[in-house]
């Protein structure tokens, strides 16, 4: 994943997508935007699911030239000639990540609104941080990552950094100076048209 001025999108998968449905829409969400890595995350702890939905979404991320990542379940990176992982806790197995993955492949960081925990992050190995959530969510104690952690990130630590949870364009738009990549998941699975809602979404700073 690579710095650039401009923010890159990174989505996020449904949590228990139809493979049917989501392999046409991703798809179409790849071909009208530019999106710079997918989040495999998933509800669902069955093994076999999960293999086939990796398959079904690295075929088609990979046609696009986009990488493809897993949420938490590192030892499945290899096995399914996916991309990277990403982890949940922090700085907490960045480590021991590295040393089974290897030098090339991606592991982020999701550090919630904790400055320190991002940068023990960073100092473990993480390829970026993804702070969150940015709006207002009742999952959670409340608390919200706010523009000022991502404006003081983007001033003093150089590794890229993901703003995420509860985005709309009035976030999008105050962010885009201060992050690198906006993770998009809920905010366009959910309507008719993902593809034309991600353009609407990213609008504010193409």
């Amino acid at each position: 994943m690579d710095d650039t001025d401009q923010p890159q999108v990174y989505l996020i998968t449904p949590p228990a997508p139809d493979l049917g449905w989501f392999s046409t829409t991703l798809n179409q969400v790849l071909a009208a935007n530019e999106v710079a890595c997918i989040r495999l995350a998933l509800a669902s702890s069955d093994e076999g699911h999960i293999a086939r939905a990796a398959d079904a979404c690295r075929e088609v991320a990979h046609a696009h030239d986009v990488a493809l990542v897993i949420d938490s379940h590192l030892m499945l990176v290899d096995r399914l000639g996916l991309d990277g992982v990403h982890l949940a806790d922090g700085a907490r197995n960045i480590r021991a990540a590295r040393k089974t993955l290897g030098p090339d492949a991606i592991i982020g960081a999701f550090c919630g609104t904790s400055r320190h925990e991002g940068v023990n992050a960073g100092e473990a190995g993480a390829d970026y941080i993804s702070f969150g959530p940015v709006g207002q969510s009742a999952l959670g104690d409340g608390s919200r990552a706010g523009e000022d952690l991502f404006g003081w990130w983007s001033e003093m630590i150089e590794l890229p950094v993901v703003a995420e949870g509860q985005l709309d364009p009035d976030l999008i738009r105050a962010l885009a100076p201060v992050t690198d990549f906006f993770a998009i998941g809920t905010e366009i699975w959910n309507s008719d048209d993902p593809a034309a809602a991600l353009l609407a979404l990213t609008a504010v700073f193409r």
